[in-house]
Parts: C-alpha cells; sequence; structure tokens
C-alpha cells in the first residue's frame, strides 16, 4: 500500500499543481488550507443536519465536491499554468447560479430578517454558521489571488455567494428544527 507521507514537504515547501515548488506559507497554500478547513466545517454541519433528516444535506456534500474544483484551481496559479492545466481546473459560473437558486429558495421560506442574529439556532444552525465565517475566511484568502491574476474569479465569486447561502441554510435549519435563533441586543451604557 503507498505510504500516506512523502516527506516532501519536510523543508518547508510544498508543491502546486503545476509542479512549481513555493513555501508552505505562501497565499496560495494559505487559501487551500482556508478551503479545507471550510469543507470540513460544511462537513461536520452536514452531520448535525443530517442526524435532524435535513434534506439539503445533498446540497452540502454537492458544495464539499465544489470546494475539491476551487482547490484544484487554487493550487493551479495562472502565472505558471499551462493551457492543459488551466482547462483542467476551470471553474465555471454555473456553480454560483446554483447556490443563488438554493438561496432563493430558502430565503422564500423564511420570516424576513429584522436585526442581527447571533449564531445560534440548534446545533445544525450553529454548525452552519460556523461555516459561514470559515467560508468569510477562505474568500478573503482568495481576492488577493483572484486580484493578482493567479486565480480565477468564479472562484472568489463561489466563495461569496456560498457564505450568504450557509446563512441562509442556518436560519432555515433552525427554522425547520423548531429552535429560537438569538438575537443581538446592544448593551446599555
Amino acid at each position: 500500500a503507498p505510504r500516506i507521507y512523502t516527506r516532501t514537504g519536510d523543508s518547508g515547501f510544498s508543491s502546486t499543481f503545476t509542479g512549481e515548488r513555493r513555501p508552505k506559507g505562501d497565499r496560495i497554500f494559505e487559501a487551500l488550507g482556508a478551503t479545507d478547513e471550510l469543507s470540513s466545517a460544511i462537513g461536520l454541519a452536514g452531520e448535525f443536519s443530517s442526524e435532524k433528516g435535513h434534506t439539503f444535506v445533498d446540497q452540502l456534500h454537492k458544495v464539499q465536491c465544489m470546494l475539491q474544483d476551487v482547490g484544484s484551481n487554487l493550487a493551479t496559479p495562472l502565472s505558471s499554468a499551462r493551457e492543459a492545466h488551466r482547462k483542467r481546473t476551470s471553474f465555471s459560473e454555473k456553480p454560483i447560479l446554483e447556490l443563488e437558486q438554493w438561496i432563493d429558495s430558502y430565503s422564500e421560506q423564511l420570516p424576513p430578517l429584522r436585526t442581527f442574529i447571533l449564531p445560534s439556532g440548534g446545533r445544525s444552525s450553529a454548525a452552519l454558521h460556523f461555516s459561514r465565517a470559515v467560508c468569510r475566511r477562505a474568500e478573503r484568502c482568495v481576492v488577493p489571488l483572484v486580484q493578482a491574476g493567479e486565480a480565477d474569479p468564479n472562484v472568489a465569486k463561489y466563495l461569496n455567494r456560498l457564505s450568504d447561502y450557509l446563512f441562509v441554510l442556518a436560519r432555515y435549519a433552525a427554522m425547520k428544527e423548531g429552535k429560537e435563533e438569538k438575537i443581538y441586543i446592544k448593551p446599555e451604557p
């Protein structure tokens, strides 16, 4: 059986999909790490949601698969990618449009938002809120790569829309489970 460890990263460098060696602290690996954390957070939220019988769990699995494609795009810096690399790791607008459809569908079923809410609403909802926060961090890591011309702009758009989806889904999960969302109350001076 092949070993899980390669020892190639022991010196503090790792390889991109294009074969380029970069320091592990490079912003590409920072973005990849944040995206991996996001997929893990969504996996946890999916497990909690599955325990409650939520039908959107399949969507979360699809999102995790899309995050693998996000990672492929990020691991292929456009500055060193050949055309074959670019073609294999391109990221289309289609998943963004799908997220927008899902957001609209769940939003239509929710009461209007009249105040700030805090991450709450039961385990499924709180885990989805946590995923949203991780998503925002991943987006902050990806935007500089897009601005530098190293990653596809659709990757940043996808993460931006994904955080909106996770927010709406967190509210939906709380509603479906009959859990109360805690609201922000400004402390008195």
